[in-house]
């Protein structure tokens, strides 16, 4: 029997969709595209920098993969590696774990380039234009292949390079200016 794949028209009724599972989706021209489970370093990276993050902020206030992120074009919805949302997310996330375009952004959205020419050319192009548009004031981009790290803050509309991070370089965050972070430091748990 040939299982018949729905198709959404709008993201309302995406979000509305159950299929009993804790797979996670993008929504792509109105079909779901499951994402697949990441690798073993980006998580590692992820929750290294979520400790990192949980010494001077609310740890409700920093989200791992799960997080989701309403967005303009296709596909209509992202999963960072890590995101510091804002302290009234906390109640406005509270039922699904979902950032509509609606609400204020987050403060910070980190994404960890997997291995592949897609998936660098999604990090390093695609999701800039997205997160841009959704007017979120920083966004770092992290390369384990590269061993460096790309931050990136909005201004006006487009975002502009704070630095490119390597070696016993410190991570400047524009909004984080208390972060005391080296990029040796994030990629020596590789080892």
């Amino acid at each position: 029997m040939l299982e018949t794949k729905p198709k959404f028209q709008t993201f309302e009724e995406y979000l509305a969709y159950d299929d009993n599972t804790d797979k996670w989706y993008e929504l792509f021209n109105g079909e779901l595209i499951e994402m697949p489970p990441e690798s073993g370093i980006n998580v590692q990276i992820a929750t290294f920098l979520l400790i990192q993050f949980s010494q001077f902020l609310d740890y409700r206030q920093i989200r791992g993969q799960g997080l989701e992120l309403e967005v303009r074009g296709e596909p209509r919805n992202r999963y960072p590696d890590l995101t510091i949302i804002r302290e009234e997310h906390i109640n406005l996330l509270a039922k699904r774990n979902t950032i509509r375009l609606f609400m204020p952004p987050p403060l910070l959205v980190v994404e960890i380039v997997s291995p592949g020419e897609l998936q660098r050319h999604r990090d390093y192009i695609a999701k800039p234009i997205q997160y841009e548009d959704c007017a979120i004031p920083e966004y770092w981009i992290i390369d384990p292949e590269a061993s460096n790290i790309l931050v990136l803050e909005l201004k006006g509309k487009s975002y502009v390079e704070v630095g490119e991070v390597s070696g016993g370089k410190k991570i400047k965050s524009p909004q984080f200016p208390q972060l005391d972070l080296s990029a040796s430091q994030l990629f020596d748990i590789k080892s």
